[in-house]
């Protein structure tokens, strides 16, 4: 059964195959049942791999299975192989299973798209470089992987690259990953460097989770750092968290499925299966990682405060959560980190969704200034949705509680001010997140006509509104929904709020299910740790040991609901009661998330471009110089020399005599004869 592993990457691989060689003869809605087939075979192939490891004993679940020989070169030996291993399967499990409920949420909403078949080829090739990335038996597959979901993601983010917001959103994540990527390269590099192998488990005692040990401290902390770099990058942590906000430009269902379930959780997977070599680095390591993440997660949360874009706000959380993962794994909580990135897969994924039922619903409105009231007109869309959001608030008994609450205890462990900064991120979380839900599905109506005096929360000063979001124009001119012309966009009359098909309510209606059970999986009691269980073979040896008495656990708990409830008491406040202007909380400065991107391009577009140009006279004026400036005095030199070379035989004639004349001249007076 564990050898059916090469068919969970080989199925979407066919697809995308298919799709390509069959071009537009496959078309709508073909295309889409055709790679829905495709990952939800995946996802069955998981399954039975899942069961074969199941039935092993817990010492025993870990296989290798190799494909073929890919790199054979002096002392580099590498494998096309899968690792099966707990981690491996649960990365597998929730990938296909979240990423088969995408594919068949985009058949709905994708509907009347030109690029429908491409837009299915690049989600399967997506989740062919997702699987084989977690599958990996080695840092090369896993780089293979890691580098294919950054291609695809570019493809996806600006899929609709005839607007130029798209083409720059696409090309800011590809470059912004390749940072990260460098990072990556250097920690593969230097493992072989030091251990002479990129596999993670050689089954001779000599892979690089099997030989951690041997490391030094100098090395495995290299490597960690370098590989923390890699999972900045992909994970969109400080500093180079700047794609993603960006990536909203792409449609929905790729805000779904990167930027919720799969590619974003990269980096949290790299270091969670490169936890060993965490543990042979020095002590400020792992502390350095909680460090960031916690960072990272206060400061998308009060930048998600004030956006105004329905995917902008999921794109600033999402940023967040993913800080949470980091803390979690800073902080030796290898078994939280998992977990939260599951139930995160699948609340996140829900909301997501769920803006772009919101969104379809309303003709390609994304200003939630322009929405409410949207409960009554959309009660599947808006059940499903409120789950989600009180799955992401930390509200029990919903999934996100569990995990979360895991999290903060172990970082209450490793230090108070990691616990107090995650405890302020959970009330921002629970405040932004009501502000969304308040905003979009109740109070009064703001979309069609309705946009103007009391009905508006607030509106900009005259030219300060907020220009269309990228997928707004680009969706508005393909008209993918087909069922409302250009007059019927934000801001116009006659719009009229419509439920989705039952393929895009379907998925989200299976999500909020498990968002609500989800944290079933590792629930705080006895006999319950059975995601831990499951992952014990992996982290047993890495996971932290924490000393907190039962009464701590559970007055720490009752704060983190406390601060939940406080925030969406005080979202209650501003936006279903106004007792407070919205004004007041949502300053310009989190707007601009800020300021922090205008930072860059300032810099990369002064001093960065200045160095740049300097570096470049430097290239040519310098090295550039010297190469050419050799090469004219060798030409110049050919030129004088070329003079002598007459073509005469009685002057090559008189040269031979002149020369043996010296000679002679020159062994007389050598010889003083």
């Amino acid at each position: 059964m564990l050898d059916a592993v090469w068919l969970i990457p080989a199925l979407p691989l066919l697809g995308f195959a298919i799709l390509v060689l069959g071009n537009r003869r496959i078309g709508e809605p073909w295309a889409g049942w055709l790679a829905t087939l495709m990952i939800a075979g995946s996802f069955v192939a998981g399954a039975v791999t899942f069961a074969g490891l199941v039935e092993r004993p817990e010492e025993e679940r870990q296989h290798v299975y190799r494909v073929f020989t890919w790199v054979a070169a002096g002392g580099l030996d590498v494998d096309l192989g899968f690792l099966v291993d707990p981690l491996s399967m649960t990365m597998v499990l929730f990938v296909t299973g979240v990423g088969t409920l995408i594919h068949l949420y985009s058949i709905g909403y994708m509907h009347g798209d030109p690029g429908f078949h491409r837009f299915f080829a690049y989600l399967n090739l997506f989740a062919f470089s997702m699987l084989m990335l977690v599958l990996g038996d080695n840092l090369l597959v896993t780089f293979l992987g890691w580098e294919g979901v950054g291609a695809c993601s570019y493809l996806l983010i600006s899929f609709w690259f005839t607007s130029e917001a798209n083409a720059s959103a696409g090309k800011k994540a590809f470059v912004t990953n390749r940072i990260g990527d460098v990072g990556f390269m250097l920690a593969m590099f230097l493992s072989f460097v030091t251990l002479g192998t990129l596999s993670y488990v050689n089954g001779d005692g000599t892979g690089i989770l099997e030989n951690a040990a041997a490391l030094s401290v100098a090395a495995a902390t290299g490597i960690a750092l370098l590989a923390f770099v890699g999972a900045c990058g992909k994970s969109a942590q400080l500093p180079l968290f700047v794609w993603l906000p960006d990536a909203m430009a792409g449609p929905t269902p790729v805000s779904a499925l990167i930027h919720a379930a799969t590619m974003v959780t990269s980096g949290v997977y790299l270091l969670t299966r490169l936890s060993p070599v965490l543990l042979q680095a020095e002590d400020w390591v792992p502390t350095l990682i909680a460090v960031v993440g916690a960072a990272t997660a206060l400061f998308a949360a009060t930048v998600a405060v004030a956006q105004r874009d329905i995917k902008k706000v999921l794109a600033y959380s999402t940023v967040s959560q993913l800080g949470y993962m980091f803390l979690a794994v800073g902080s030796g909580a290898y078994v939280a980190a998992v977990f939260h990135m599951i139930t995160h897969a699948f609340f996140k994924a829900l909301l997501f969704l769920g803006a772009g039922s919101v969104i379809h619903g309303l003709h390609e409105e994304q200003d939630m200034r322009r929405m409410g009231a949207l409960k009554r007109f959309m009660p599947i869309t808006a059940a499903t949705f409120i789950v989600g959001w009180l799955a992401i608030a930390g509200v029990p008994p919903f999934a996100g509680f569990w995990s979360k609450d895991e999290i903060l205890l172990y970082a209450y462990a490793k230090h108070p001010v990691l616990w107090a900064v995650g405890l302020v991120t959970a009330l921002l979380t629970a405040f932004y997140m009501s502000r969304q839900v308040f905003m979009v599905f109740f109070g009064e109506p703001r979309w069609g006509g309705a946009v103007d005096g009391e009905h508006a929360l607030h509106e900009d000063a005259p030219g300060e509104s907020e220009a269309p979001s990228a997928e707004v124009a680009a969706a508005q001119a393909a008209d993918h929904d087909g069922s409302a012309g250009a007059a019927d966009h934000a801001g116009h009359g006659g719009v009229t709020p419509h439920e989705s098909p039952w393929t895009m309510f379907v998925p989200l209606l299976v999500l909020a299910g498990l968002a609500v059970v989800g944290g079933g999986l590792n629930l705080p009691f006895e006999g319950t740790h059975f995601l831990a269980d499951w992952l014990h073979p992996v982290v047993e040896a890495t996971e932290a040991e924490i000393d907190v008495s039962d009464g701590t656990k559970v007055a720490l708990a009752g704060v983190a609901v406390v601060a939940a409830l406080l925030g969406i008491a005080a979202a209650a406040l501003v936006y279903l009661r106004h007792r407070i202007d919205a004004r007041r909380v949502e300053p310009d400065v989190l707007l601009q998330a800020w300021h922090y991107d205008q930072a860059i391009s300032a810099f990369v577009g002064g001093p960065g471009r200045a160095g740049a140009e300097a570096a470049a006279t430097a290239d040519r004026t310098g090295i550039d110089g010297a190469v050419n400036g050799v090469a004219t005095l060798v030409r110049n030199g050919g030129d004088r020399l070329r003079v002598v070379q007459t073509g005469l035989v009685r002057s090559y004639a008189l040269s031979i005599a002149a020369g043996a004349v010296g000679l002679l001249a020159y062994f007389v007076v050598r010889t003083g004869i």
